[in-house]
């Protein structure tokens, strides 16, 4: 039986930058974590060299996928998440508890999440690569957007550019939901943790 080998095409080299690019990983950050040469990944993210399958593999561990990320073909199925089924997660340090709505295929763009935003939870003001949009759906939300404050309500939404400094809070006393999409990803950064299973009830209470 033959061995299956990495992809040898440009978009290889393409895919490895723009994840690294996700991570806001330097190309010393990534070697460090793989293994690799400077020089040796450089030559890979420019086309000039293909890893074997053993390299690709360190090199899916450093951006935090599984070596299918590169390898496999999705199918349609993947791309299917059923609510109730879906795993929840957090950020180190943060009470917000994020359900991923999107799938994982090379070259895709786009996160996109479901939030549950306890009461009193205030965000730190940020500005990054990349567009957002929220759409509110329960609760309320004080969002501040380059020096202006908006309250969103449900049904409200609201579209603007990473590199406008923004914040967002719930200052309300119940539990608010949130769709949030956008080019950065949130739970591909180091600090992602997943969390046990929770029920509505744990949630809302």
């Amino acid at each position: 039986m033959s061995r299956p080998k990495p992809k040898n095409d440009p978009n290889l080299g393409a895919l490895i930058r723009k994840r690294r690019k996700q991570l806001d990983l330097t190309l010393q950050a990534l070697c460090d974590d793989a293994g690799l040469s400077v020089g040796y990944l450089s030559q890979v993210e420019r086309g000039q060299a293909t890893p074997s399958l053993g390299t690709l593999a360190q090199i899916a561990q450093g951006l935090h996928v599984g070596l299918e990320y590169f390898i496999a073909t999705p199918k349609p199925a993947d791309s299917l998440s059923r609510s109730g089924a879906r795993p929840q997660f957090s950020i180190d340090g943060s009470s917000i508890l994020y359900e991923s709505l999107g799938t994982e295929f090379p070259g895709a763009e786009l996160s996109c999440y479901l939030l549950h935003v306890p009461p009193g939870y205030a965000s730190e003001t940020v500005s990054h690569e990349g567009e957002e949009i929220v759409f509110l759906l329960e609760g309320e939300i004080t969002q501040t957007l380059g020096g202006q404050t908006f309250i969103l309500q449900q049904g409200d939404s609201l579209h603007y550019s990473g590199a406008t400094p923004h914040s967002w809070s719930n200052e309300t006393d119940r539990t608010t939901r949130l769709l949030w999409t956008g080019t950065l990803s949130v739970l591909h950064r180091k600090g992602a943790v997943k969390l046990p299973e929770m029920t509505p009830a744990n949630i809302n209470g």
